[in-house]
Order: structure tokens, then C-alpha cells, then sequence
């Protein structure tokens, strides 16, 4: 079977839960399609894939269908509020979402009964988006696969026995299965481009503190606020809706972001592209390896100006982990002692580290990142983008941290092509490129200076319209 014939987790959605934000709004304008009726089959989605996938951990009909007939009322009087209102949206189950209870996929709390949006929600429930549920995550957030004591084992809708990855993997699994159009995802070490490579879709980890976050994350300024969704349009109409300020948020820039929507592929012949094939520790898997090069002549037969480049600074990998690993410390000092052995044994290992590393460690590891990241930036006088595999390797097994046999301890292991880039804050999307020896989604990662979203969600729509 050729790969454009390729069956894919869309393949049985019903035909309302397959459109794009434009296209819903566009049926909305003209009278014939009804928010309400869009968010019904969502929510019919959600609750067909939910059995097998795991990928939500809530689902409100009440709250969703109510949000819809006001989306409803709002379009039959001609004021819409925006380019998302009455689309079916989802949040990760670690964002706080007023009037639900945020389980952050651990049994250690009852969860938070939150009483005000965190500022990515309110902004994208003024724009009129119905929110459907709370999408799965691992304990805290803390890996980059989705499983919990909590929900159980997400699954990837490509293959059940792998794992969609994480920490936002009911995000991904939502977005490829049709059960709801826009996602919004957290990224603190690859959380959300991950799981987009490893499900097919498309991810973008903004610049950090384009959108607004609160309460701040405890894993500090690595920890990014993103759209997920099945095309870069989608990803780019929910990241402008999301780029708004906040004052609960000190950490981000009061100076605005350029917008990103509507985005415009950028035509792709003279762009100066970056090729970064080698992550911080192990390898790249043959058959990855082998659509990131068949990507790479894609990408010069369209124009691109390719060059090899190296990521400056060393020890990535350890620089990472010690921003990590105290974040993860910092979470579970807030835990009562008696709750502690109910949290993950990964999760309380790496917390341990974390909370042997002396406030010098952490103060040196903060001046090691500014040095990388300057270092980083400055490779932008020399490309426009820097292109990477989205990960080393395809989905592994669900329920496992690493691949069995590998000699692998930790997720960082494998997932290289990630985290150095939340050290950076850099903007980064993951756009679908091919499919490994084992059927499974691969992603190619495009990488731009920080504020340059739209440049690389342009390149990014550029390189989607090649096809796969």
C-alpha cells in the first residue's frame, strides 16, 4: 500500500470531526453548520476513542455543549468573537481550567478545584472555544511518555501496544483520532513536539512566555505553554489566540510577539537551513534517520540552502537534568511525607538527584544555559531555520520510560532532540515527514530564533504543503 493510501487514526472519525478551524467557521458563517452540532461529534469522538486510547481524563458534555450555544447564538447574530469561536478545543490535565478539577495525573492530591482560568484558557475561552475535556499526562508532567497510577496507560492510536509519548500524549492522541480540532499542550523537555512526531500531527512549542502561564510551573523556565492540531493553520490560529499578556505571569516579555496568523508558507528556495542530525547522547535510529535525509532532498529540491551545524556548549544532557531534576525536587517538597510513596519510583529518583544538587549547582547550571543560549542564538546570522528529526527513534512500548534492551535509564535519553531546545526557549514546530520501518509517524523539528514563530510556522506550513 502506497503511503498516500496509508490507513490513519482519521480514517473512521465522522466527517464534522475531520475540519479544520477554518473550515467550521467558514460552515458557522454561512448557516450551514452549527457549533453545537460540531461539538456533539466531538464529543461522540472523544467518548468512541476514549476505551481504547486513554486520551482524556475528563470529558464535560454539560460544559461543552453549553459554551456551544452561545458560539451558536453568537454567529446566527453575525458577531463571532473570533477566528476559533465555537471550535472544540481540549486542555491538558495540568492547566487550570475554572470550574474543573486538575488531577496532574497523580493520586497524591484530590486535584485542584480551580477558580480561575490560567491565562491560556481564558484567552481561548473569550475567543468562543468550547472546551471539551482534560487530556491525559503522566504524573506532573514529568516524562516524556504517558502513563499514570491515575488514568492508566495512553496509547497510540497508529499502533495501541506504543506509546503516543508525552507529557502531553492525550493531547496527541485527541488531535489524530478527530476528538476535537485545537489542543493545548506544556512542554518542559519535548512534552509537546514528542508526542506530535510520535502521532502524526503538528506541534509548536512557542518562544518562551509568548503565551501567558500561571501558576508558574515548579520545572521553572523551561516549561512552555502550546498548540497541538492536525495541520500548521490550526496550530498557528491557536497560538495568536494564546499570545496574549497576562500580569500573572512576571516571567513574560511585556513586549508583543509579531503575529503568527493568518500564516503564509514562505517560498522555501534561498532560506538558509541549519541540518542538525546528532543529539546530545545516543543515536538516531536507522529507518528515522532515513526520512530525515529523504526529507533533506526534499527541502533542496524546493530551494533550501543546506548546511551541517553542531548545537554549541557541552554536556547538554547534564545541563538539562539540572534544571529538571531540582523542578522535580521543588514539586514533591510540596507533597505531605505520608503521600510521597504513592508518587512514581522514576519520578522520586529523579526528584532525589535534584535535591542533592547544592544552590550552587543550580546558580553555575543557570550561567552554563545563558552561555548556551546566547551561543544558540547567534547561530541565527547564519540560518533561518534549524531542521532536526522530531525524536531518535519511533513510538516505543507503551508503559515503559525507555525500549526495553536499550540500556537506556531515563526518557532524556532518547529524546535529545528536544530538550536542548527548551533551554534555548527557542520556537519550535514538528510537522509529520514520513513513517519508520514499523509503520509509525515520523516527525521532522524546525527550529527559529526566539520571537521567530511565524518565521518557522511559514517554513513549517511550506515544508506541510511537500506532503508526506
Amino acid at each position: 500500500m502506497s503511503q498516500s493510501r496509508r490507513p490513519t487514526p482519521l480514517d473512521d472519525a465522522p466527517e464534522l470531526c475531520r475540519l479544520s478551524a477554518a473550515d467550521l467557521t467558514a460552515r458557522y458563517a454561512a448557516g450551514t453548520l452549527s457549533p453545537v452540532e460540531a461539538a456533539r461529534a466531538c464529543l461522540g469522538r472523544a467518548a468512541a476513542i476514549n476505551p481504547k486510547f486513554n486520551a482524556f481524563s475528563l470529558i464535560d458534555e454539560d460544559v461543552a455543549l453549553a459554551a456551544a450555544r452561545a458560539s451558536e447564538a453568537r454567529w446566527r447574530a453575525g458577531a463571532p468573537l473570533g477566528p476559533i469561536d465555537g471550535v472544540p478545543t481540549t486542555i491538558k490535565d495540568i492547566v487550570w481550567v475554572q470550574g474543573w478539577t486538575v488531577r496532574y495525573g497523580t493520586r497524591t492530591i484530590d486535584g485542584i478545584n480551580a477558580t480561575e482560568d490560567a491565562p491560556a484558557v481564558r484567552l481561548l475561552r473569550e475567543a468562543g472555544a468550547v472546551l471539551l475535556g482534560l487530556t491525559t499526562t503522566p504524573e506532573f508532567g514529568w516524562k516524556a511518555v504517558t502513563d499514570s497510577a491515575l488514568t492508566g496507560i495512553t496509547r497510540n492510536p497508529w499502533n495501541p501496544q506504543r506509546t503516543p509519548g508525552g507529557s502531553s500524549g492525550g493531547a496527541a492522541v485527541a488531535a489524530a483520532t478527530g476528538a476535537g480540532v485545537l489542543h493545548l499542550g506544556t512542554d518542559g523537555g519535548g512534552s509537546i513536539r514528542i508526542p506530535s512526531g510520535f502521532t502524526g500531527i503538528v506541534g509548536h512549542k512557542p518562544t518562551f512566555s509568548r503565551v501567558p502561564a500561571y501558576p508558574a510551573s515548579p520545572f521553572g523556565t523551561v516549561a512552555h505553554i502550546g498548540p497541538m492540531a492536525r495541520s500548521v493553520a490550526d496550530v498557528a490560529v491557536m497560538l495568536e489566540v494564546m499570545s496574549g499578556r497576562d500580569l500573572r505571569d512576571w516571567y513574560q516579555n511585556p513586549l508583543p510577539f509579531p503575529p503568527v496568523h493568518p500564516v503564509v508558507p514562505r517560498n522555501l528556495a534561498g532560506v538558509r537551513v541549519g541540518v542538525w542530525d546528532a543529539p546530545p547522547r545516543g543515536t538516531v535510529a536507522a529507518d528515522v534517520r532515513g526520512v530525515f535525509e529523504a526529507t533533506l532532498v526534499k527541502l533542496a529540491a524546493a530551494g533550501a540552502l543546506l548546511q551541517p551545524v553542531t548545537l554549541p556548549g557541552e554536556n547538554l544532557w547534564e545541563l538539562f537534568n539540572a534544571h529538571w531534576y531540582p523542578g522535580a525536587a521543588a514539586r514533591l517538597a510540596l507533597l505531605p511525607a505520608d503521600k510521597l510513596p504513592l508518587v512514581e519510583a522514576g519520578l522520586r529518583s529523579i526528584a532525589e538527584e535534584g535535591a542533592r544538587l547544592s544552590g550552587i549547582d543550580i546558580i553555575a547550571a543557570a550561567g552554563k544555559r545563558a552561555q548556551f543560549g546566547a551561543a544558540f542564538e547567534q547561530l541565527f546570522a547564519n540560518y533561518d531555520v534549524i531542521v532536526s528529526p522530531a525524536v531518535a527513534l519511533t513510538a516505543i512500548e507503551a508503559g515503559k520510560e525507555v525500549p526495553d534492551g536499550s540500556g537506556l535509564t531515563r526518557w532524556t535519553e532518547w529524546a535529545g532532540f528536544s530538550y536542548p531546545i527548551n533551554l534555548s526557549q527557542s520556537p519550535a514546530s514538528i510537522v509529520p515527514a514520513g513513517f519508520g520501518a514499523d509503520g509509525l509517524p515520523v516527525g521532522l523539528q524546525l527550529i527559529g530564533r526566539r520571537g521567530d514563530d511565524a518565521g518557522v510556522l511559514a517554513i513549517a506550513a511550506a515544508f506541510e504543503q511537500l506532503g508526506v
